[in-house]
């Protein structure tokens, strides 16, 4: 069984999660730390709990998601996944970083490791399904723990909401086809952990969210 644990950071209230398992071994998913205070959290977390860091995997990037980055990857010498139609979406952020209050945003590296849907990732006893869940951003994806009946699904789904389309790349009707076609496939009992706000599961989300307004 993986223990999954979250952090609430910066301006925008994301949600970073450190994924681990019994052996000690964690993956980070999308650390969005950007003042020294919610580094030190972090590192702190992962230095107290003895965690061996094994990846950085973004659902996405999109700057709230990849504030932390350059910090996780200069800290941990491990590899970086992101889907490769996301490259551009992290590309763009150095160009309004500043607008948002972030003028001290350190650049991400660009990903060493590229997902694609079905891809199956195995660190340690941690494995996660990768599907691609674009609409939020053309290279969103989610990672999904069927063992122990979870997924890390960044922007796509809220709980009773979803994930904004009016970015650059974003979608309404590309999203929709991930949700129903994709998330709404998993099974109801699978705990849901959003990019920001509190969890829900799939079976909350088919009976409840507001896209079945649209």
């Amino acid at each position: 069984m993986t223990h999954v644990h979250k952090f609430v950071f910066n301006g925008f209230q994301e949600n970073t999660f450190v994924i681990s398992d019994s052996d000690k071994n964690c993956v980070i998913v999308d650390p969005g730390c950007y003042t020294r205070e919610e580094e030190s959290e972090l590192l702190e977390y992962i230095t107290d709990n003895r965690l061996k860091v094994l990846a950085l995997l973004n659902t996405h990037a999109h700057i709230d998601h990849i504030l932390g980055n350059q910090f996780v990857l200069s800290n941990f010498k491990v590899d970086h996944y992101l889907h490769s139609e996301d490259v551009e979406t992290m590309r763009r952020v150095d160009s309004y970083a500043a607008l948002y209050g972030f003028g001290a945003y350190k650049p991400s590296p660009l990903p060493t490791k590229y997902l694609s849907e079905g891809d199956e990732l195995v660190f340690g006893k941690i494995q996660l399904r990768v599907h691609h869940t674009p609409g939020h951003c053309p290279g969103h994806v989610v990672f999904h723990s069927s063992e122990d009946n979870y997924v890390i699904n960044g922007d796509v789904l809220f709980n009773g909401s979803f994930g904004r389309v009016d970015l650059p790349g974003g979608d309404l009707e590309t999203l929709k086809r991930s949700i129903f076609e994709t998330m709404f496939h998993l099974p109801e009992e699978t705990t849901v952990y959003c990019g920001h706000g509190p969890e829900t599961t799939i079976g909350s989300e088919k009976r409840f969210n507001y896209i079945h307004n649209f």
